[in-house]
């Protein structure tokens, strides 16, 4: 991506929005604990999309009436050379993105109020940064509250549909990122062993981004503890008989992605209670994987892992043998929640979940459209799928004991599941599978090099 990329998707957004001000505030840097000791710098990803300038505290209006587009940031510090080094100009960055004007960030404030006074309307994303939001109020005049309430709902349309269709040039930059992340998912089923800590298999595959200088899409969940979903801490002592789960992704040179779960057996063989439930949650993403196509909703591919899901753990004894015969009855009264109860996936670009900050007009379309069942509500995404979208497929089946036992004593889904059967399942954990896809115009493909997968795959992957 280059000057004339970022300028060409800029000028979409100035014809399609027309009018106004389109106002893009980058991210601060965040202090830990006190000024000078700062969390890792990640820019805002509107941002990025639309100039790459990872550089904290700037900000990019475009103008859509005159054509022309300002970068605004900080003037160059003396302190900065002393502490950091020279730094890249303003100019430089401007260069870079295609822009050719720029200005003190000082002047942005000023600039706003006499714009807004003659009668020019800001347009703005959702703030989701609280220091952002402190800095809009202050250089703005408005309070906190109006500028919640004042975003711009045409400008995150527009973002969204520009920004789900991935271009070649991203799905290189996620590819790129897969390279890495396969190297980290290889290593962690070579190196997991019992009496390790889960902390040390973190700990390498996260040295495996650090030596490709990349950072994290996010933070990774490295556990045993596979039924607790977003699991990050890494204490547990990895022991026989456990199965392990990591769901991690390195990002691109330019901040896109990656995000690939797999499960696998810490001693390198599944016994075959963990082969069993494995191989159904497998089935059930090679069947969704090879469903995707162009003009189905995501909401159905979800719908049909739910099916699969429902009629392989029937076929184990977990669920009833009305459910076997069923599935779509148990599926829709929501009885296969217990087993897999969040979505089937998510939108995928410069964010992990992409633009999730915009809330449900990304997956959805708009907003009230969300199920309110348990384990529906939870899908991120339920849209309509067209060529270019890139989806995770992360279908799971989990025994969250807390959840079994509040759902046995409310006698819930008693005529879909034997729960005589899962208290002997108590303890397995959690298994997700999870690969990165795109939607093409004849079907989907799975982006970046295989990743061990099948049983007999994972297995020979951790005896390497």
């Amino acid at each position: 991506m280059d000057a004339t990329c970022y300028a060409k998707r800029r000028e979409d957004l100035r014809q399609t929005l027309g009018s106004g001000l389109l106002f893009f505030p980058g991210n601060p840097l965040i202090p830990r604990n006190y000024p000078a000791n700062v969390y890792a710098f990640r820019q805002n990803s509107q941002l990025l999309y639309l100039c790459g300038i990872s550089r904290p505290g700037i900000a990019l209006v475009l103008f859509p009436e005159e054509g022309r587009d300002v970068l605004y940031g900080p003037p160059e510090d003396l302190d900065d050379l002393v502490w950091h080094g020279p730094q890249v100009a303003l100019a430089e960055f401007a260069e870079a993105a295609g822009i050719s004007e720029f200005r003190d960030i000082a002047e942005l404030g000023p600039l706003i109020c006499d714009r807004k006074a003659r009668g020019q309307k800001l347009r703005y994303l959702p703030p989701y940064h609280e220091r952002v939001l402190t800095w809009m109020s202050r250089i703005t005049g408005e309070s906190q509250e109006a500028l919640r309430q004042g975003s711009c709902p045409e400008l995150a349309r527009a973002a969204v549909e520009q920004r789900l269709i991935k271009s070649a040039a991203e799905i290189a930059e996620i590819e790129d990122a897969l390279e890495i992340t396969r190297e980290m998912h290889l290593a962690a089923m070579r190196l997991a062993r019992p009496g390790l800590r889960e902390s040390e298999i973190a700990a390498a595959i996260q040295e495996i981004a650090l030596r490709h200088d990349r950072s994290q899409a996010y933070l990774p969940i490295v556990t045993v503890r596979g039924e607790v979903l977003h699991n990050c801490e890494y204490g547990n002592l990895l022991q026989d008989g456990d199965l392990m789960l990591n769901d991690s992704g390195a990002e691109s040179p330019l901040f896109y992605a990656s995000d690939i779960t797999r499960a696998f057996p810490v001693n390198g063989r599944f016994d075959s209670q963990q082969k069993d439930v494995y191989e159904v949650c497998l089935q059930a993403q090679l069947e969704c994987i090879d469903r995707i196509r162009p003009g189905i909703t995501y909401r159905e591919v979800h719908l049909h892992a739910c099916r699969v899901i429902t009629e392989g753990l029937a076929q184990l004894g977990l669920m009833t043998e009305e459910a076997r015969f069923n599935p779509a009855a148990a599926v829709a009264d929501g009885a296969h929640a217990l087993f897999f109860p969040h979505g089937l996936g998510h939108a995928l670009g410069l964010d992990v979940h992409d633009m999730e900050d915009l809330g449900d007009i990304v997956g959805y379309g708009g907003e009230g459209l969300r199920s309110d069942q348990f384990g529906l509500n939870f899908l991120r995404f339920a849209r309509p799928l067209e060529p270019g979208h890139v989806m995770t497929v992360e279908p799971g089946i989990y025994f969250i004991p807390a959840l079994i036992d509040r759902w046995r004593a409310e006698g819930r889904h008693q005529r879909w599941i034997d729960y005589d059967v899962v208290e002997s399942f108590q303890g397995l954990g959690g298994i997700r599978i999870e690969d990165d896809v795109l939607v093409t115009a004849e079907g989907s493909r799975v982006l970046g090099s295989p990743i061990a997968k099948s049983v007999a795959e994972v297995e020979d992957a951790c005896a390497t």
